[in-house]
């Protein structure tokens, strides 16, 4: 009976959509003729070109932009708006700053991620998210809360990661890098998120319930956005079968588990009425400045998704193309000798000498072109527009820039666009790095969403490369060149197996920052 709902449900809504899609391409005017995109036919759209390139939509995307005069293609998807996709930084610009009023994430956007995210920051528009822009803004520039991050790494790194790698060294093992910065980033922001430690380091014990359920739901939440055909999901959720079933499951463990930890934290905070400064966590301060629960607990569920498995990820591809390029390689750490080594001592890895490691800097910039944490992000326009490269953007039309393409537009970057070369983020002179478009690169978005958390990710990244490069090497387990897999954040297909080896001139045992 259900089949046969669905099915009938399905086609009403694909003639439905149909003659939509009709009326609207007539409102749009000739000119998107002009503007490249993958094969479209009536009802239908770019589905089976879709279906085709399934296993290579970022590749697939990415050729057909290059092809593109503007690098700005139109995409019509079975059940779903107009979709205009760019790598053309004016047009990033103008949607990320000056017209940016006009180009929320909109209601497609936060009906994928709204089940896991509520009304977080990360998924909500207009005076909802300026509200919280301005509380999270004021809190991320705090001093303590940098020194409290720094902190954190210092005991994660020293306590956990140094020691788990030594082990894995002494007896031969082969290690996933990847899952293992994985945990290592969910430890340290719950650490600076939650003020709770998850453990997950700790190998000895299983990953715990929350790990395990958020893993699931970012995963089914991201397969939602990919989908070819919306309504699937949605009908899916309606029935509450599959993987949406799967999802409501992971989501009960997720905001129960969160919503237990803010509970826990209130009454700590009660009973220590003496010790109530906004020094430490991030969920301390924000109910130290009395919010409501349900507003902290969603707010906090997307500082733990954005700063997760996006420095996770960014790290896991710089090691990787380092074992490849072992010349930038040897660069970085002549820089770390240069700013760390003080004679017979080393020189606490605080967060004056992380602010000097530019060459560092360079590396994790160069590797997030080619392998952005996040490979896309959507906005939807709320009433009929124009992009400067000339495209029309109708109401309700999804508009998507394309970090991941945008890294590999000859345009943009030159012919050596696919190589690994840290030196292009370097001026003329060669000393000091150059400012690059935020809208040409806009890994961390750009202009009223610009990333707060961009500082603090270069931190952990920087404090975890320089710990670990000057006392191990990694020597991947397979030497083809691994896929990028794009989720919520991009990550490596299968891991990243490598076998660990200590490096016998070691720089003595870690300092710990004052």
């Amino acid at each position: 009976m259900f089949i046969f709902l669905l099915a009938f449900i399905s086609l009403g809504f694909f003639l439905l959509s149909f003659i939509l899609q009709i009326h609207h391409d007539r409102q749009i005017k000739s000119s998107t003729s002009t503007h490249h995109g993958p094969p479209s036919y009536p009802i239908l759209g770019c589905l089976i070109s879709f279906y085709k390139n399934r296993r290579r939509l970022l590749d697939w995307y990415t050729d057909i932009l290059s092809k593109s005069p503007t690098q700005t293609i139109v995409v019509r998807r079975l059940g779903a708006r107009r979709t205009v996709v760019t790598a053309n930084p004016a047009n990033v610009e103008y949607l990320l700053k000056t017209n940016f009023k006009n180009f929320p994430k909109g209601k497609p956007f936060t009906e994928i991620l709204g089940d896991l995210l509520g009304f977080g920051i990360f998924n909500v528009d207009g005076e909802l998210w300026s509200t919280q822009r301005k509380l999270a803004s004021h809190e991320f520039s705090a001093k303590s809360l940098r020194e409290f991050v720094v902190k954190a790494l210092e005991d994660e790194v020293n306590h956990r990661l140094v020691p788990l790698l030594e082990e894995a060294a002494e007896n031969g093992k082969v290690l996933d890098l990847q899952e293992i910065l994985r945990r290592f980033s969910f430890d340290t922001i719950c650490k600076v998120s939650l003020g709770t430690d998850p453990c997950c380091l700790d190998l000895s014990h299983p990953v715990p319930p929350l790990v395990k359920a958020f893993d699931r739901a970012s995963e089914i939440s991201a397969m939602r956005s990919m989908a070819p055909v919306f309504l699937v999901w949605k009908m899916k959720r309606l029935l509450n079968i599959g993987s949406e079933k799967k999802l409501k499951e992971a989501l009960s463990v997720v905001h129960g588990s969160v919503a237990d930890i803010i509970r826990d934290k209130k009454l700590m905070l009660e009973e220590d009425q003496e010790n109530n400064c906004a020094d430490g966590d991030l969920l301390s301060r924000l109910l130290l400045a009395g919010h409501d629960e349900e507003v902290v607990r969603d707010m906090v569920i997307s500082f733990i998704m954005a700063g997760r498995d996006t420095t996770s990820s960014a790290m896991t591809w710089l090691f990787w193309l380092l074992s490849k390029y072992p010349t930038q390689k040897e660069l970085i750490l002549n820089e770390l000798s240069s700013l760390l080594d003080d004679g017979e001592k080393e020189k606490p890895l605080d967060f004056e000498a992380l602010k000097e490691m530019k060459f560092l800097k360079a590396c994790l910039c160069e590797s997030m072109r080619l392998y952005p944490p996040v490979a896309w992000d959507s906005k939807h326009a709320l009433v009929g527009d124009t992009l400067p490269d000339g495209t029309p953007v109708g109401k309700g039309d999804r508009v998507t820039y394309f970090p991941y393409g945008m890294g590999r537009m000859e345009e943009l970057w030159g012919k050596d666009r696919f190589e690994f070369k840290p030196d292009r983020w370097y001026d003329q002179s060669g000393g000091e790095l150059k400012h690059v478009s935020p809208y040409k690169f806009p890994v961390f978005q750009a202009g009223p969403r610009v990333c707060l958390g961009k500082e603090m990710a270069f931190i952990q990244m920087k404090y975890v490369l320089a710990a670990v490069l000057r006392r191990f090497e990694f020597k991947p387990v397979c030497e083809n060149r691994p896929a990028f897999v794009p989720l919520l954040t991009g990550h490596m297909a299968g891991g990243f197996n490598v076998r660990v080896r200590k490096i016998s001139s070691g720089c003595g045992e870690p300092m710990v920052a004052t």
